[in-house]
Order: C-alpha cells, then sequence, then structure tokens
C-alpha cells in the first residue's frame, strides 16, 4: 500500500527541506522515497497540500473554512441554569427526570432573567426569542402556554414534598426560623382566594392575596403559603408552626416573627405552653406603654450596648431587651415636628376661612368635615385639642401627648421566650432584626427581579403555584447573589463588618471592600461593579454559536465567543466550567 505525505527534513543550518515523499512495503519492508522537494512552495500552498494528503478539503480562502450558522446570547442562561443545576433543584423537583421537570426548570430560570407571564415565557423560548439559549440547554421542543401551565399544575401537587426536601436540607432541630407575610394585588375577580384586604402595595381598589415566607436564619427560602386576601397576619402563624413541627419533623423551634404577627393575643393562644416551641417578636406601642413606669424605659440606664434585659409582671415567662436607637429618636422627632407643622399651616387656613368677612366658613358640620381630613392626613389628630363651633375653629397642640410619645422615641422592646442560657440578649436582638431577610426577600419578589404581580391566575391551585415559582426562583437567586457577591455592590465581608460594629444597635457597618467598590465602582481585580441585574445582562453577551465546518462529512458544532475576565470571574464564583 503507497501512502504519500510531507515532511519537514532538517538541513543543517538552513532552512529544513520540505519534501512530497510516499512510503510502500518491498520484500516486508516499510520503505521511502522521495517525489518531489517543495521547499520553494509558499507555507500556505504547502499546507494545503499536507490537509488534501490527509483526506481533508484545502479551501483557497479560510474564511470560507467556517460557516456560521446560529448564534444566541448563552452566558446568562449558563450562570443561572447552572447554578440551580448545581444546587440540585432538578432533583428537589422529581429525583426521575420527565417533560414537565424541565418545563418547571425552565420556568424558574426564565423567572429569574425575564419575569413575565407564561405565554410570554412560551415566546422567548422560541427559535428566535432571547431564551433560546435556555430552550437548547433543557431539550425544549415547542413548547406553548398550555404545557406552562401543565407544568404549573405538575408542580403545585409536588409543593409539599419540594418543601419538604428543602427543610431536610436547610433547617435542623433546635434552629431558628424567619417568618414574615405579605400581599399583593390581583388582576380579575374570579380567584376565591383573592379578596379585599389590607394593600401593602397601596393599589387601593385591588383584590389581594397574602402568602408567607419561611426561611432559615440565613433568610434562605425554605416554604412558602398562600393565603385569602383578607387574612389577618396573625391568624397565618399557626399553620406555619403545625408546618414546621408535622410536616418538617423538627422537636425544637426558634420562630421569629414581627409584632404584628406574634401578638400577645396570639403567643397565648397558639405558642404559650407548646413543647418545643420558643419565638422572639417584639412589643407593639401600646404594649411598650405598659412599662412606661419601668426604670428600664429610664434613657440614662442605656449603657453603651444601647440596650437593656428586664422582667415584667405583665409579661410572665418572657425577657425583654429594651433597646434605644439614638439616630432612630432624632429621625422620629424632626418627622414629627415636620409633620406637626405642615399640618398647622393647613389648620390655619380653616381658622382664616371661618374669619373672613366675605363667604365665611360656617356651620359645625362643615368646619369639622374639613379639619377631619387635614389632622387625618398626616395622622396626627391625636397631638392637637380641637375646638370646633358654628362658626368658629381653634385648635392648639396637646404638649402632654407629645411629650408622651417623644419619651419613647427610638425606643423598641424585643420579647422572647428563650432563657439567657440559650440566647444571651445581643444576639436575641440580632435574631429579631434578621426578619430585614425576609423583608428583602419580599421586596426581590415583588418590585426588584421577580415581579410576582399582578396575579392574573384565577384557580387557586394555580395561584399557589405561580407563587410557589416565585420561591424557588429567589431561591436561586438567593445562593447567585452570595458567589456572586465579590462582582455586585452586595458586601461580601459582612463578618468583617459586623466585628467593626460598636453595638448591635448601631447601625450596621460597611466593610472596607464594600466602601472601595462603592468609591471606586471597581472591584479589588479592576472589574466593573455591577447591580444584580446589569450583571446579568453582562453575562448575556457571552454568545454561542452553531457553525459548519466546510469538510467531509463534517457535522455542526457549537462554539462559545471568548469569554471576557468579567465572564471568566463569574463563572469561577459560581463554580461553573466555561
Amino acid at each position: 500500500m503507497v501512502a504519500m505525505y510531507i515532511e519537514a527534513v532538517p538541513n543543517r543550518s538552513s532552512p529544513p527541506a520540505i519534501l512530497l515523499r510516499e512510503s510502500y512495503r518491498h520484500d516486508g519492508k516499510v520503505k521511502k522515497r522521495t517525489l518531489a522537494n517543495l521547499s520553494k512552495l509558499p507555507p500556505r500552498v504547502i499546507e494545503g497540500l499536507r490537509t488534501l494528503l490527509r483526506g481533508g478539503v484545502a479551501l483557497e480562502d479560510l474564511s470560507d473554512a467556517v460557516e456560521v450558522l446560529d448564534t444566541w446570547p448563552w452566558g446568562h442562561v449558563g450562570a443561572v441554569l447552572g447554578t440551580a443545576r448545581k444546587l440540585g433543584l432538578e432533583t428537589l423537583l422529581s429525583r426521575e427526570p420527565c417533560p414537565e421537570r424541565d418545563r418547571v426548570m425552565a420556568m424558574v430560570v426564565a423567572r429569574v432573567l425575564d419575569p413575565t407571564s407564561k405565554l410570554a415565557t412560551a415566546r422567548s423560548l422560541g427559535d428566535e426569542a432571547h431564551l433560546v439559549a435556555l430552550r437548547n440547554e433543557l431539550g425544549l421542543d415547542g413548547v406553548g402556554a398550555e404545557q406552562l401551565y401543565g407544568a404549573l399544575d405538575w408542580l403545585y401537587v409536588r409543593q409539599e414534598a419540594i418543601e419538604g426536601r428543602l427543610a431536610r436540607r436547610h433547617l435542623e432541630d433546635g434552629c431558628l426560623v424567619l417568618y414574615d407575610v405579605t400581599s399583593t394585588y390581583f388582576e380579575g375577580r374570579s380567584c376565591p382566594l383573592a379578596a379585599f384586604g389590607h394593600s401593602r402595595d397601596g393599589k387601593k381598589g385591588k383584590l389581594q392575596v397574602v402568602f408567607g415566607l419561611l426561611g432559615n436564619r440565613e433568610g434562605c427560602p425554605v416554604a412558602v403559603e398562600v393565603f385569602k386576601g383578607n387574612t389577618a397576619d396573625p391568624t397565618t402563624v399557626k399553620p406555619q408552626i403545625d408546618k414546621l413541627r408535622e410536616r418538617f419533623g423538627l422537636q425544637r423551634v426558634v420562630f421569629v416573627g414581627d409584632r404584628g404577627m406574634l401578638t400577645s393575643a396570639r403567643i397565648e393562644e397558639d405558642l404559650r405552653g407548646l413543647d418545643g416551641v420558643d419565638w422572639i417578636s417584639a412589643l407593639r406601642t401600646t404594649d411598650i406603654r405598659k412599662l412606661e413606669a419601668s426604670p428600664g424605659l429610664q434613657p440614662s440606664l442605656f449603657d453603651a450596648r444601647g440596650f437593656v434585659e428586664l422582667t415584667d409582671p405583665a409579661f410572665p415567662g418572657e425577657r425583654l431587651v429594651v433597646c434605644r436607637n439614638p439616630l432612630m429618636a432624632d429621625e422620629r422627632a424632626r418627622k414629627r415636628r415636620e409633620l406637626l407643622a405642615a399640618t398647622e399651616a393647613k389648620l390655619d387656613a380653616i381658622v382664616r376661612a371661618t374669619d373672613r368677612p366675605q363667604r365665611p366658613l360656617r356651620g359645625q358640620d362643615k368646619i369639622a368635615l374639613r379639619v377631619g381630613r387635614v389632622v387625618n392626613d398626616h395622622k396626627v389628630a391625636k397631638h392637637f385639642v380641637l375646638e370646633i363651633t358654628e362658626t368658629r375653629f381653634t385648635y392648639r397642640r396637646n404638649e402632654e401627648k407629645i411629650a408622651a410619645e417623644a419619651a419613647l422615641d427610638g425606643i423598641y422592646v424585643i420579647r422572647t421566650s428563650l432563657p439567657e442560657a440559650a440566647m444571651s440578649a445581643a444576639e436575641v436582638v440580632r435574631s429579631y432584626k434578621g426578619l430585614s431577610a425576609v423583608e428583602r426577600a419580599f421586596r426581590s419578589f415583588k418590585t426588584v427581579d421577580l415581579h410576582v404581580r399582578p396575579i392574573h391566575h384565577y384557580l387557586p391551585e394555580r395561584v399557589r403555584a405561580h407563587v410557589f415559582l416565585c420561591m424557588l426562583a429567589y431561591y436561586v437567586e438567593w445562593h447567585l447573589r452570595r458567589r456572586l457577591a465579590p462582582l455586585l455592590f452586595d458586601d461580601e465581608d459582612r463578618a468583617e463588618a459586623e466585628e467593626q460594629r460598636d453595638s448591635i444597635i448601631a447601625p450596621a457597618k460597611v466593610s472596607p471592600s464594600a466602601r472601595n467598590k462603592a468609591h471606586t465602582l471597581r472591584t479589588a481585580d479592576g472589574l466593573p461593579v455591577h447591580s444584580f441585574q446589569t450583571l446579568l445582562q453582562a453575562l448575556s453577551r457571552l454568545g454561542k454559536s452553531r457553525m459548519s465546518i466546510r469538510l467531509a462529512d463534517s457535522e455542526t458544532i457549537e462554539k462559545l465567543a471568548r469569554p471576557t475576565p468579567l465572564h471568566q470571574k463569574a463563572f469561577s464564583l459560581l463554580g461553573l466550567p466555561l
């Protein structure tokens, strides 16, 4: 058998000789002979001949060697989907692969990247849309809105099982659990869950749905539950305690909730006397007034820590940690002065209206109606003494009530059933302040990232599944933010900043690295600092292409664009390969 090839032969101090040779077998031995000397040919021609001899195709113009068939943004999808898979989200949803699981994964990732309706998400997964990379990575074909709704129904059936797996992963016996409630407005009037209630979104005249979020000490979401829109916050507590004890199997737990939810009545009815259940909350203003005669409320007794611990017969079996924040006191005093001054300016206008010579304001009812609108506008009616007759209106400040309220400026009281041996007073305050992590989750749910509202579903099961889907998206986002913190304006050195804090009552400190990022807008590596959303946009500029190499029997291949230092850093922080 004869085979031709090109060989470079060393030529002492001269350039190597480029020879066209063939090998053959003679008398059982392999021999070779030179057919031509190619040394004078241009290197491009020599390489073309070498390619032909190997069975390839030589092209006159190398730019024609590769044909790009398609290209799409990939980096943002690779980061979010890769993190979701690394977190084991697919296994959390279902241990067995199925089309519904892939569609739920697509909706979770799409909710982080581009929170829209199910119909818009289905369109975004189309051939020429911006989430085509997500469709390709999950192997989805022809996904429409109906398939996504079906996957949403599939998710609803599995919510309890998925939450149980999350609880086993992030909660343990004796742990601290954060719980808070919010509401969001609803579009339409057909869903039984939608009802008129307290609107935290400021949407007057809109039906509401209420949902409560359970998280661990760090704020990682574990479970969410949807309630009817007119459900009072305190009535949602008992279902969460039952969930922790019965569904999640926790024998001991410390439940942290805000003062509007863990009221004295709710504590007495649902928590006190439950074995293994302790709680941390705060006193409402009406309860704090019961302590006004207590020595613990005297400002002179607050030490450098800003808090003092006491007990009171009005709250048996509880530790009370009375905290005083001077900055908060100054802010409340300033706000009160401004509200009183603004209200007095409006009241003076009413006084002038009753005294004017032409068409004066008359009638006790008419005067009272205008006065009521003014004093209720800024919620300061209790600070004024009003005198209204048929022809006159006068007012004065109620200095006694103003002084009584000012005495409590900056003071708040944390209450807990935990003994001192189980948790120090400073740690009790820190644990209560941990509720801010759930509040951040609600901001992400509702306004910043995930856009849970407005809700258009009219079946209760789909409303619950939609909110649960948003919780799973926030679960992925929560981990993304922690891992990408060095590239974000977030403070990745919180422990260092906490050590610099003078007291748990004092405002949180910012670490030197976070201050430097905010000042220079650059990371320690010299990369630009981003918000979470702009970082996702920057990652989306890392594209992937499908291309064909014009050789015999060649197949199409997929190739990433060359990643920038920012792309490399982000994927390195996420622990994902490029």
